[in-house]
Order: C-alpha cells, then structure tokens, then sequence
C-alpha cells in the first residue's frame, strides 16, 4: 500500500514530568503523519470537505514501546491499509537513528456526509480514484 514518512525532533514541551514524550503527543505525531500521506495521495483535508465528508476517528489503538525522550529526533510511518469503505492507516515510531520500532498504532475514519451527519458505509468515489491513481 502507500506509505509516507515525517521525521521531528522532541520538544521540551512535549514532555510529561518523567522526562519523558506524553503520552497523548503520540496522537499529534499521528496526525502530523497522516495529514502528510492524505496529500500525497491527493485526498488532503480540504480535498475531503470539497467531497462532501467528514472523516472523524472512530477507532485508534497505540502500543507504546519505548518512549521517545527530550531532543530525540524520530520518523512516523503512515500506511495507507484499507481505503474502500473505511480509511484505515497503521503507524511506526521509530529512533531516526537507529530505524529502532518505538510505537506503534492504527486509526480507522469513516466517511459521515457534511450535508446530513449520516455514516456512508463506501468511502466516496474522490478518495477511491486518488489513491487508486496512485497504486
């Protein structure tokens, strides 16, 4: 499937008071990634508002490693792993370094219609055509 990367570098901010990245950080890491791999494929934010859907999570599961510390730089790897009726993305942290696996996770959007709130049970024709452009 398609894939794409973004590599960052710790905050000082990110941090909770173990000296360690928070926890819920992950989810923006996550986010950075997905938003980086929805342009690619040419279905980005905007692309998917001028579709006529909105996309929320409705599913996430993250399983933490080893946790990313103060200045360590790191890669998110965003997969594309179902498109047709849902969009489903898997996700590796990984040390830049090192290509060590540090966390791991998975998203699943539905496709709910801006105009009425209903859940569509097929993702709409824009979203299947970019990414099968791109396979």
């Amino acid at each position: 499937m398609i894939s794409t990367e973004v590599t960052r570098r710790t905050q000082f901010h990110d941090l909770d008071p173990m000296n360690i990245v928070w926890h819920g950080n992950y989810l923006r890491y996550f986010e950075e990634a997905r938003a980086a791999l929805l342009d690619e494929i040419g279905f980005g934010y905007r692309a998917m508002e001028a579709s006529g859907f909105a996309w929320p999570i409705v599913d996430l599961a993250i399983k933490y490693v080893r946790p990313l510390r103060l200045a360590q730089e790191f890669t998110v790897r965003a997969t594309l792993r179902e498109y047709e009726n849902r969009i489903c993305i898997d996700y590796r942290v990984f040390d830049a370094a090192s290509r060590e696996v540090l966390t791991k996770g998975r998203t699943v959007q539905v496709a709910v219609s801006i105009a009425t709130g209903e859940m569509s049970f097929e993702s709409p024709p824009e979203l299947i055509a970019c990414v099968r452009s791109r396979l």
